[in-house]
């Protein structure tokens, strides 16, 4: 088969592979027929996530149809349409009875184009099938259901209820990338007053009005006077970091009100300072996480009963076959305005 595999930091290639093989009673093997590409998978590319080795085939999020199943798997089989989740769990440890899947001890956890092969690939083996896929109802399309194996639990769960938002909030979002406007789309579940969407690029302040973003701060704009404007000097409830830098972490620090939260989603690659002596005082909370997928059941439900929309984060499709140039695309956001890629079959 064909895949895209890495080969150190600024180096990767799609190119022939062995077919995955079940290794365990609890793994499937599943066909991929849509697969997408994170900004997770652009930070390896940089080499922040030194844990991913070279010859890795990278990719964590997929679509697919069951091809085989270990003789332990009981909930899903052969010719099954699929959610592969980007978070795999064993179900038993003490974290994924605690639905904590993304702290799972017994071999899940993000694994998949991290610890082990990926999804950008033409198959897929996935461990603890019975517990890492989801069986998709007929009518929910491929690319609205890609959107749930990674973005929309992530920014839903460590952006939105990490941050505790709540009816009537101020939301700053900063990075409108698809992290960002996912927070952004899952925020308004909870009915805020504003939503704040921060962003350098153009094109992402547009789509984040698109998204529900009712105030956009560009290149040149002050945020801290955006925000104070719109609570009476207090500052934002919550803020969500969605970019994973230095500058933007502590850029939402300065933009919330006493008794904040700061819910940091970005993945860093870099340490970040906390300045501890301006933040104790003013009783902020600041939660980080690596996504645990608990919420992906009730998110397919919205997305089953038209309650959300995910299929609009697409903006881009490529056969399989033209993986580079799917890579290259969402790697260049500022000039192709790419939010999400979909490779398909």
């Amino acid at each position: 088969m064909k895949a895209l595999i890495y080969h150190g930091p600024g180096r990767r290639s799609w190119e022939e592979v062995p077919e995955p093989r079940l290794t365990a009673p609890t793994d499937a093997v599943v066909r991929v027929d849509a697969v997408t590409i994170c900004g997770t998978d652009l930070h390896i590319l940089k080499g922040d996530v030194p844990a991913v080795t070279p010859g890795r085939i990278l990719g964590h999020e997929a679509v697919g149809t069951v091809t085989a199943t270990g003789d332990a798997v009981t909930t899903v089989k052969e010719g099954d349409r699929v959610l592969v989740s980007c978070v795999s769990a064993c179900g038993r440890c003490r974290y994924c009875r605690e639905s904590m899947y993304g702290q799972c001890l017994g071999g899940g956890g993000w694994i998949l184009g991290h610890l082990i092969d990926g999804t950008q690939a033409e198959y897929v083996r996935v461990p603890f099938a019975d517990t890492s896929t989801y069986l998709l109802p007929e009518g929910v399309e491929d690319e609205a259901a890609l959107m749930l194996a990674d973005i929309l639990p992530t920014a839903y769960e460590v952006g939105v209820l990490n941050g505790r938002v709540r009816p009537g909030d101020t939301v700053v979002v900063v990075g409108a990338g698809p992290i960002g406007l996912a927070a952004i789309a899952t925020a308004q579940l909870f009915t805020p007053s504003h939503i704040v969407a921060v962003d350098l690029a153009q094109s992402r302040l547009e789509a984040a009005k698109q998204f529900g973003a009712d105030v956009v701060v560009g290149a040149g704009d002050d945020a801290s006077a955006a925000v104070a404007e719109l609570t009476g000097g207090l500052g934002a409830d919550v803020a969500i970091e969605a970019v994973g830098v230095p500058e933007t972490f502590e850029q939402c620090t300065r933009l919330i009100r006493a008794g904040g939260h700061v819910a940091n989603v970005g993945v860093h690659g870099e340490s970040v300072p906390l300045r501890l002596q301006d933040l104790w005082i003013r009783n902020v909370t600041i939660t980080t996480g690596l996504v645990d997928t608990y919420s992906t059941p009730a998110l397919l439900d919205m997305i089953t009963a038209r309650r959300l929309d995910p299929g609009k984060f697409v903006t881009h499709r490529f056969p399989l076959d033209e993986m580079s140039a799917a890579y290259d695309t969402f790697s260049a956001p500022e000039a192709t305005g790419a939010l999400k890629v979909v490779l398909t079959r």
